[in-house]
């Protein structure tokens, strides 16, 4: 099979990213004697600086890893947690009934650097000079402009000129878009980035005591005392009027980035292993366990009853997710029942020959919560008066209520394995340039995460003082017969966990290689409530590339799927792959959005 581009096959190290340039930076750590944990923060805070419509310094982070020393996989928890401040009840007072999905009253706090922090301390071996040069490097010198990041920043350009100055500064040199294609810097980032390395620097020699003060200088130092003071002004967001935030330099000071066990499930020879459910991650594993009464090795991976069998039982997942997760720490998640045999025997018989039009969540005594379903069109969205020029590859004009119910920052992904075995998958996120304003100072916003919580107290992903949302923010590791073999993952919010498990069941039933598995047609369905503003569902929903046969089309057609089709790797389907098999290495990268890039020797 011809592919976009080779599998990357070495026995040194691979490192594969949405950006060729955190890539890049990864590798370059490889190549100078660190480990995949410390080319992990090279690459993660790289995506930072060149991805800001996806994700900033500002945002989100799970990671999860398998240390050669340790000998287990292990999950990073760098999710940030609600203000002690805040809840349901306040924002009900406001006259709001969905969290807005911008400006001061989603954030939360940044959990992005803390997470990095401990993944340098406590697994990697260089200090955070080494790791931040290659990011302190891109901000300063700059990057080319993709067209995806040009069109975000001209869809947002009149609503920060007129609301938010701050982002224009960054965003808008001289008043301008960035040209697609030419370069762009962000010096405020670079600053940022070396204050915290020279004070790191300044507790002395000692690798740990550097990096502690270097997650000081950010949790309880200048980046949190910039945070606090801008949440204290208010700034216009989705619901059409000008709010100050609920987080607080406080709220930065007591929160820690944490490791966690994985979540796991047994899929014949492989073990899959996922974040817990404050992350839609185990959406993947219920696939699976749904997926196991079916023969899809007997299945054309382009043919209907592949997509049919896959997206049922993804409707099922996803309902199960929106009932049933949040922060473990605040709701019991019935995570063994959901994953359980007899409970997925019973939701696969649900499974029938034309495509489902209904949203069936399972009923487990005790356990979930009401799920609000909005159609589609139906939020009443602030700003419809605005014009938005050229947003979403659009050739006319499009409102503000537009923009933002069809476009929210999405994320980054990468998957890094080392000569020495050592093997970890992250999808950082959050802080996109047009979630949140940039703080003053810093060069970057701070998380929104907090949109995708309900204001319902009796939800288990209802908002609550110190909880974490339930994201969408989901990477991967694999074992097979017991022994780590494959990283994987892409951005995509609800779609994260579909795209990614598309190609891996085309790896492991298919015998694709991890090329052909990324570049093998795309789907998915958004027969599910939107984990974003304005959390919106659309009944029926089947999304396909159009280079499946016409034969497919015609025949998911006839199921009753309501198909949306785009062109050749039109999606934003955006999977990397890494794999180790004995001392051989492989990766592989998507060629949507001409960005993504693997490399390896």
């Amino acid at each position: 099979m011809v592919t976009s581009r080779p599998e990357i096959v070495g026995t040194f190290g691979v490192v594969t990213s949405t950006h060729w340039l955190a890539t890049a930076a990864g590798m370059a750590i490889l190549e100078r004697g660190g480990n995949a944990f410390d080319a992990a923060v090279a690459t993660g805070c790289t995506l930072h600086i060149v991805e800001p419509d996806q994700n900033g310094p500002g945002g989100d982070l799970p990671l999860v890893l398998w240390s050669a020393a340790k000998g287990k996989v292990e999950v990073i928890c760098g999710q940030g947690v609600a203000p002690a401040a805040i809840s349901a009840s306040a924002l009900r007072d406001l006259g709001l009934d969905v969290m807005p999905g911008i400006g001061h009253l989603p954030a939360v706090v940044p959990g992005s650097f803390g997470a990095w922090m401990l993944l340098l301390r406590d697994y990697g071996t260089m200090t955070p000079r080494q790791v931040l040069e290659p990011a302190i490097g891109t901000a300063r010198d700059g990057f080319r402009v993709q067209p995806g990041l040009a069109r975000v920043i001209a869809g947002a350009k009149a609503f920060m000129t007129e609301h938010w100055p701050s982002s224009a500064v960054v965003f808008l040199p001289g008043g301008e878009v960035p040209e697609a294609g030419g370069m762009f810097r962000n010096p405020a980032q670079a600053d940022t980035y070396e204050r915290i390395v020279a004070e790191s620097e300044a507790a002395g020699a000692g690798r740990e005591a550097q990096i502690e003060a270097a997650r000081r200088a950010w949790y309880e130092g200048f980046v949190a005392e910039a945070i606090d003071g801008f949440m204290r002004q208010p700034v216009m967001d989705t619901s059409g009027e000008a709010h100050a935030g609920y987080l607080t330099g406080d709220d930065l000071a007591r929160w820690r980035a944490e490791v966690e066990a994985p979540v796991t499930l047994a899929y014949g020879d492989y073990t899959v292993c996922k974040p817990g459910p404050w992350a839609q991650s185990p959406v993947m594993l219920q696939q699976l366990a749904l997926l196991k009464g079916f023969d899809l090795g007997a299945m054309d991976p382009v043919g209907p009853d592949f997509v049919h069998t896959v997206q049922e039982c993804a409707k099922l997942a996803m309902a199960d997710r929106e009932a049933f997760y949040g922060d473990p720490k605040f709701a019991e998640v019935p995570m063994d029942r959901l994953l359980s045999e007899d409970y997925n025997d019973a939701r696969r018989a649900l499974v029938g020959e034309r495509a489902s039009m209904a949203f069936i969540p399972g009923d487990i005594a005790g356990f979930g919560g009401r799920i609000t379903l909005r159609a589609k069109g139906s939020t009443n969205v602030a700003h419809a008066h605005m014009a938005v020029i050229g947003d979403l590859g659009s050739s006319g004009a499009r409102t503000w209520a537009d923009y933002l119910s069809e476009r929210h920052g999405d994320t980054c992904h990468f998957d890094i394995i080392d000569r020495w075995g050592n093997m970890i998958s992250g999808t950082p996120s959050g802080g996109w340039l047009d979630g949140s304003p940039v703080v003053p100072g810093l060069g970057f916003g701070v998380s929104v995460r907090g949109q995708m919580f309900w204001l319902d107290d009796d939800h288990p992903n209802g908002l609550a003082p110190g909880k974490r949302p339930r994201t969408t923010l989901t990477p991967t590791l694999a074992l097979r017969a017991d022994e780590p073999y494959l990283a994987f993952g892409t951005p995509g919010g609800d779609k994260q966990d579909q795209w990614a498990l598309h190609a891996f069941l085309r790896h492991v039933h298919h015998g694709m290689n991890l090329q052909e598995a990324v570049d093998a047609p795309g789907f998915y369905t958004d027969h599910l409530p939107s984990s974003f503003y304005p959390r919106e569902w659309k009944p029926g929903h089947l999304a396909v590339e159009a280079d499946f046969p016409d034969a497919t089309l015609a025949e998911l057609d006839r199921r009753g799927h309501k198909l949306e089709i785009f062109g050749r790797w039109g999606m934003y389907n955006s999977v990397t792959m890494a794999a180790r098999d004995g001392n051989v290495l492989r990766a592989a990268a998507s060629p949507r959005r001409m960005q993504c890039y693997a490399f390896g020797r």
